[in-house]
């Protein structure tokens, strides 16, 4: 092995361990809060909420599914439903939602998107929401 192809086979690792590490999804598309907004309420896509009870009782957006992030991986069967279908993942700022997004691909679900900026970019825009009691 030559020298140039070690360092770039070291490199190669490296940044996918910067990846990994950083909890970055590759590949998980985005969709703005306007754009979910849109598809929403036109019922073209479902919108899954990933963040924990207490954050979803003081708000959340209305008809969206809650299934806080350690539980999307147990609870898939209760969305495989959605399959084929567009189903946008939200949590407070795109971190949580973007790791269940990765999820939902690896178990074949064929169009998810990651809410850019979660919830906090969904009250930025002006969009509504509602609370639990």
């Amino acid at each position: 092995m030559t020298n140039q192809h070690f360092f770039k086979s070291v490199s190669m690792v490296a940044a996918s361990a910067a990846l990994l590490l950083a909890g970055c999804q590759p590949n998980i598309a985005s969709i703005t809060p306007n754009d979910a907004a849109k598809m929403f309420s036109e019922q073209k896509a479902i919108i899954v909420d990933v963040r924990e009870d207490d954050e979803w009782k003081a708000q959340h957006i209305a008809g969206a599914i809650h299934i806080p992030l350690a539980q999307v991986e147990s609870r898939l069967n209760e969305l495989t439903q959605y399959k084929d279908s567009t189903v946008i993942m939200q949590c407070r700022s795109g971190k949580r939602s973007a790791k269940a997004a990765g999820t939902l691909q690896t178990a074949g679900f064929t169009k998810v998107y990651n809410l850019d900026g979660g919830i906090i970019a969904w009250d930025k825009d002006g969009l509504a929401t509602t609370k639990s009691n």
